[in-house]
């Protein structure tokens, strides 16, 4: 089987929790094709850079999938008819990064360094 990094944009009116669900729905998938998911990463509400169908945000999350062709397909077709996707894009991959990706590393970096602000700093 190929291994795959899949990233998918969603509208910015749905619910984080909704984007949870449409995750699952993948991983749903892609194991009914005989493929698994090593990792979803959920990077949330986003800035796009350019407006995509009237949108200026969108929910972004990352996939590694190890699937075979045909799972990976069927994956696609499905976002494509489903009208809360914006956008995706998959890529196949020599080997899966099961660590966290920098944009989520970023974002725990963030937080250690308010954490270490003492309070009244600012």
């Amino acid at each position: 089987m190929a291994l795959y990094e899949h990233v998918v944009i969603s509208r910015q009116d749905i619910s984080p929790q909704q984007a949870e669900a449409l995750n699952d729905t993948l991983k749903h998938l892609i194991e009914e094709g005989g493929g698994s998911v090593a990792k979803i990463e959920y990077w949330g509400l986003r800035n796009l850079t350019y407006r995509i169908k009237k949108n200026r945000k969108g929910h972004y999350s990352l996939l590694a999938i190890d699937a075979p062709a045909d799972a990976v397909k069927e994956m696609e077709r499905q976002l494509s008819i489903n009208e809360d996707v914006l956008r995706y894009l998959t890529v196949r991959v020599e080997e899966l990064e099961l660590e966290l990706s920098p944009i989520l590393a970023r974002r725990d970096r963030d937080r250690e360094r308010r954490d270490d602000v003492p309070q009244g700093a600012f």
